[in-house]
Formats: structure tokens, C-alpha cells, sequence
């Protein structure tokens, strides 16, 4: 993405606010990228429904783009959309937690499938298949497809949810896929070993998803396609692949909170 300022006008915008302190040069930067932040709240309103307003999430957006502009450190070597892109996605994550907008059936609904994938998981030994899934929770398949369309529809950035899990000797913690990324510039030996273990475990969940479902979640979070191109990549509608990326991130959360470390 590019923005929409010279690279040697944004450099004096940086020194200007952080050297001396000058407020305005603060505000132009704001302006200068606030393209990056109506990017990262398209691509999250495709997401969501259609009762979010985009405008909405710039506005969030915009005060995690001040906060990330407040904070940056010039001395680091990282460019600043690097940095801010975590903030500006929390400040518009934050704030729709706080409103609370999903509904308490669907929260419970995405508990019950959850609860239904670990336990088939458990006796069947693999991932259970769609059929499978509605019988369990005594339905149809069609009614449990629609059902995975309803939670994908209230979820945001379901894989940077916090997951439980335990550890044989009884204690646990929780962990993202954000904690799983490894930070190159992380000097931390312990942590970057804690970080390549997680990430291994991260993976074996992966690949132990059926194929269609390991296929969405690489295109999606890996190679950055939307929904519909990874339709049309495999040849399915759009719903359908929302429908495979909730039930893959659902059987995820399910045995990172089941299975022990």
C-alpha cells in the first residue's frame, strides 16, 4: 500500500514531532497514514456484518493509528506500518468487543460446536466430517452449515482469540496464533524457544485439519486471499468457504483448549 507523501516529507514530518515536539507535524502524519487504516477496516468489514459500519471501524482505527504514532521509536529498525498494523487492528478489535454486538445465542451455539468437534474428535480419532457434526448436535447439515456462516459472521479475527490449554502438571496458560509468530528482532533465547514450540504444536493442529479446511486456513492467513478468491481457487461459493474457515479455526480452538501440552 502506498501512501500518499513523500518518503523525504514524511521523514521530516517524523522529526519534526519527535526532535522538537511540534504537534501539527503530529496531525500530518495522522492524515498521511490514514489510508492504512481505511485499508485495515475494509478488510476486516468483509468480514463482519452488515450492520458494522465501516466508517465506524476507521474512526477505531484512527486512535490506534494516534497511539502507534505516539509511541513509535524512530531508532528502531522497523517501518512504521509494520508497527502500527497490530495497533490499529487492536483498537478496532477492542472496541467491538466492548460493544458487545454478538449475540448471547450465537456465542453459545459456537460453544455447543466446539464442544461437539472435541468430543467426536476424541472418539473417532480424526477430524469429523460435516454429517457427522449435525448429528451430534441434532440437526441437519444444512441447518449446521448455516450455523458456521452465523458464528463466522460475529467473529473478528477469530484465530487472535486467547486459547486455553493445560499442561500434564497442572498449570497452562493461553496462547494466539499472533503468539506463535516468531519476533526477528526477539533476543530472548527462552522466548524464542516457548515461541518455536508453540508454533510446532500450531502446526500439527494444522495439518491434522481435513484438506479443504488446511487449504482455507493457509490461503487465508498465510497467503492472504480473501474468500472469494479462495472460492475461486477451489471452486466453491464464497459462503461455503466462510463455512470451512469457522469450522477450521472452531476444531483448532478446540484442541489447543482439549488436548494437553
Amino acid at each position: 500500500m502506498q501512501i500518499n507523501v513523500k518518503a523525504v516529507e514524511l521523514r521530516e514530518l517524523w522529526r519534526s514531532y519527535k526532535v522538537d515536539g511540534d504537534e501539527r507535524a503530529r496531525e500530518r502524519l495522522v492524515v498521511a497514514y490514514s489510508p492504512l487504516v481505511k485499508f485495515i477496516a475494509g478488510r476486516m468489514a468483509s468480514g463482519l456484518p452488515s450492520h458494522v459500519d465501516e466508517a465506524d471501524l476507521v474512526s477505531y482505527g484512527l486512535l490506534g493509528l494516534i497511539g502507534a504514532i505516539e509511541r513509535f521509536d524512530l531508532e528502531r529498525e522497523i517501518k512504521f506500518e509494520t508497527f502500527a498494523v497490530a495497533r490499529i487492528k487492536g483498537a478496532i478489535i477492542d472496541e467491538l468487543r466492548s460493544l458487545d454486538w454478538v449475540p448471547r445465542s450465537v456465542r453459545s451455539r459456537a460453544r455447543d460446536v466446539e464442544r461437539a468437534h472435541a468430543a467426536l474428535e476424541s472418539s473417532l480419532g480424526r477430524a469429523p466430517t460435516d454429517e457427522e457434526m449435525s448429528v451430534k448436535l441434532e440437526m441437519t447439515v444444512d441447518e449446521f452449515r448455516d450455523v458456521l456462516l452465523e458464528i463466522a459472521n460475529s467473529s473478528v479475527l477469530a484465530l487472535d482469540d486467547l486459547w486455553t490449554f493445560a499442561d500434564p502438571e497442572g498449570g497452562g496458560g493461553q496462547i494466539s496464533v499472533l503468539d506463535t509468530i516468531q519476533d526477528p528482532n526477539a533476543m530472548d533465547p527462552e522466548n524464542e524457544a516457548n515461541t518455536a514450540e508453540l508454533k510446532d504444536r500450531l502446526a500439527d493442529a494444522i495439518e491434522s485439519l481435513p484438506e479443504r479446511e488446511r487449504l482455507v486456513i493457509a490461503l487465508y492467513y498465510y497467503e492472504s486471499l480473501t474468500l472469494r478468491e479462495i472460492g475461486e481457487v477451489l471452486g466453491v461459493t464464497e459462503s461455503r468457504v466462510s463455512q470451512l474457515h469457522t469450522k477450521a479455526v472452531l476444531a483448532l480452538r478446540s484442541r489447543f483448549q482439549t488436548a494437553p501440552l
